[in-house]
């Protein structure tokens, strides 16, 4: 298979903490796909963080940036995006490591954030049969306060991270407060980029969950996870209606499917 060429200005980006085996399989689907591709082991000790810098040794168009002890997802990508700032990147597309997301979408997002490099493209999540009820039910609420939060500004799925950002108003969002750096960045990654002026784009993309058969890893745990959620989504709406004067004055409509 011939390799993509070097993207100078958008790179994917997989946060990585315990995944299995399965993570090699992500990240030569994103390889073949995209170039570059860089890969944060989030302090994983299951000897995953070797296996990648073995591919990674052989691959030009891979990079393994290896933190010392797990920080969460959040903290990953920042750790990546502010890499890839200093050597010039403007997007990052971030998707999981365990294979739930369709790396053959990556080249439809990018050129999605290339016709639009002042937005950020959100994956919309088209479910299959396996989905949990729970799962598919839990990011309908999370949507309703994502979409309150903004003035139904165009969020078409908060939680979902199969998404491209741009990366200087990222970083700015994240360090301007210490939140964002676990379960609770993707939904608030969405809503704070709003409230800085970043208009969400959609796109629909299927997402697979897959079973311990089919090497399926989750770190999701309802009650722990679901308490972060509801304590971020508090949060922020302190800040919606801190915010409400300016976003009236701003609001208008959402960039459209294409």
């Amino acid at each position: 298979m011939t390799a993509p060429p070097a993207s100078a200005t958008h790179l994917v980006l997989i946060p990585s903490y315990n995944p299995g085996p399965k993570v090699l399989d992500t990240v030569a689907a994103a390889r073949a796909c995209w170039n570059p591709v860089w890969v944060v082991a989030d302090g994983s000790t299951d000897g995953s963080t070797e296996r990648l810098q073995q591919m990674a040794a052989a691959d030009p168009g891979l990079r393994v940036l290896a933190l010392p002890q797990n920080r969460g997802k959040g903290a990953a990508v920042l750790a990546g995006i502010e890499q890839a700032r200093r050597e010039g990147f403007t997007h990052a597309l971030t998707m999981d490591a365990d294979g739930q997301h369709p790396a053959e979408q990556i080249t439809a997002f990018m050129q999605a954030s290339q016709a639009a490099p002042q937005a950020m493209v959100l994956g919309v999540p088209v479910f299959g049969p396996e989905a949990p009820r729970a799962r598919v039910l839990g990011r309908k609420i999370s949507n309703g306060w994502a979409n309150l939060e903004t003035l139904g500004a165009g969020i078409g799925d908060s939680l979902y991270g199969f998404r491209v950002y741009p990366i200087a108003p990222l970083a700015q969002v994240m360090r301007r407060q210490r939140f964002m750096r676990r379960f609770d960045f993707d939904p608030e990654a969405a809503v704070r980029l709003v409230w800085a002026g970043v208009p969400p784009r959609n796109l629909p993309a299927p997402v697979r969950y897959l079973s311990a058969q089919e090497g399926g890893v989750s770190h999701f745990n309802y009650l722990r996870d679901n308490a972060l959620l509801t304590w971020m989504h508090l949060r922020l709406l302190l800040g919606f209606l801190f915010r409400l004067p300016r976003l009236l004055r701003r609001s208008r409509p959402p960039l459209p499917f294409q």
